[in-house]
């Protein structure tokens, strides 16, 4: 990675940094979207229900995951801007041992909320079985998932983001295979779905470690003196990924809230199958982001603002444009969507009624996203994360509370584009704030 090379070839170092892990993303949304898909057709809608209820578990470990990984890839990468490859791999050493230390404290923790989740939300004796049956398991399978995450961060900024994409390819394959075998033949439930996804993450771990002992020509394993400064900085740093995630494991958990008492199992199952999509499409704009980032924080340790600013442009139309190619899909595919996971006329007429409302939000959430992740990548920590508690918080939560006491069911599926839409406004403010101030330099 060099200078020269990304100015005469932005376009192309973009692309070539975002589509493998764009692809990988998507990949690790079809693990998601195959989960449901075998547990609509052998659990059923409470299978699916109940694995929803849980998604503030997986936020948490995400967040913490990506503050540390994305606040460390961050400093790493400015590090290597300015040619200090020995701190930048010191940087890589701690990000991955702290990133495991703190995901698997969750799992210790989160064995004493279980209970306490479940009564709030008021779920059924079905629900709550399939509950514990699914995340028992996944307290095991969520810290080597976050570990995995921070892995493919530094094997593209290795160079080699090809080598993530074969790894996620093997992941959700391997993913398929067993959930078909753990569901549909051996007729496990969700507690095969959950041991599928174990196995299928600890195959990937061992192939991640394996490049970074093999491979790798930058980032390597070995000793490390911890730094509590590195570790703030880090922190801090990528604090507004923490306060995306958080955030939306606080507003999924008051979706799953609201949508229980006025709707029920049924509205819980379809907001879960219209969210596969949302899901999907989230891993594309992440995609991005963590492909952008690196050329930014390269660009911005490298004195190049300019550069970085032209990146973010560019990163931005990208998933503009795809937020519309996916609408425009998913408008001409409403009709079958929901039956492919359950056959529940109710249900499918909730899917039927609500995804297109629902998915105007991916018209501005791409937008919101990406200059989020511009604002991590050259250290302004608190644009981002205003950005961030606005999209997946604030606002949203005002909406949730609010619309659907207005307009019942539509009023969910009004609540993301509503908040994308007015976090737009933050967002266009703090661009203009920063461009006038490099006017003035």
């Amino acid at each position: 990675m060099d200078l020269e090379q990304i100015r005469q070839n932005r376009t192309k170092m973009i692309l070539q940094f975002s589509i493998p892990s764009i692809i990988a993303m998507i990949l690790t949304s079809l693990v998601t979207i195959a989960d449901g898909f075998f547990i609509g057709n052998y659990v059923g809608k409470e299978g699916i229900a109940a694995v929803n209820l849980g998604l503030p578990i997986i936020y948490l470990y995400l967040g913490v995951g990506l503050m540390v990984s994305i606040g460390g890839v961050a400093i790493s990468g400015m590090a290597l801007g300015s040619g200090d490859q020995k701190n930048s791999n010191r940087v890589f050493r701690q990000t991955i041992m702290t990133t495991a230390v703190f995901s698997i404290l969750i799992s210790f923790i989160m064995l004493f909320c279980f209970q306490p989740m479940l009564s709030v939300l008021h779920a059924d004796r079905q629900v709550i079985l399939y509950f514990r049956e699914y995340y028992q398991i996944m307290l095991l399978e969520l810290p080597v998932m976050v570990i995995n995450s921070s892995l493919g961060m530094y094997v593209r900024g290795d160079g080699s983001p090809e080598y993530y994409m074969q790894v996620s390819i093997v992941n959700v394959l391997l993913n398929i295979v067993l959930d078909y075998l753990f569901a549909a033949k051996f007729h496990w439930g969700t507690a095969g779905i959950a041991s599928a996804s174990l196995l299928s993450a600890l195959v990937s771990l061992l192939c991640l470690f394996y490049y970074f002992w093999k491979k790798a020509c930058i980032y390597h394993f070995g000793r490390f003196r911890f730094s509590w400064e590195i570790c703030v900085r880090a922190i801090l740093n990528g604090s507004s990924e923490f306060i995306g995630e958080i955030s939306t494991g606080i507003t999924m958990f008051a979706y799953n809230f609201v949508i229980m008492r006025k709707i029920g199992v049924d509205g819980v199952t379809a907001f879960t199958i219209v969210g596969y999509v949302a899901f999907a499409f989230s891993m594309v704009i992440i995609g991005f982001g963590q492909g952008a980032s690196p050329l930014i924080s390269f660009c911005c340790g490298a004195q190049e603002k300019k550069l970085a600013v032209d990146i973010r442009k560019s990163a931005n139309r990208y998933v503009f444009g795809a937020g519309a190619v996916v609408f425009l899909i998913m408008a001409a595919g409403a009709d079958w969507y929901g039956s492919l996971f359950v056959q529940n006329e109710n249900v499918e007429e909730m899917i039927h009624s609500g995804i297109l409302i629902f998915m105007i939000s991916f018209f501005f959430s791409g937008i919101n996203s990406i200059t989020s992740f511009y604002f991590t990548a050259i250290g302004k920590a608190l644009e981002s994360a205003v950005i961030s508690s606005s999209r997946g918080l604030v606002v949203l939560l005002l909406c949730i509370f609010t619309l659907p006491a207005l307009f019942g069911m539509a009023g969910v599926w009004m609540a993301a584009p509503v908040t994308e839409a007015a976090t737009l406004l933050f967002t266009g403010f703090f661009l203009y704030r920063e461009a006038a101030a490099d006017l003035c330099r």
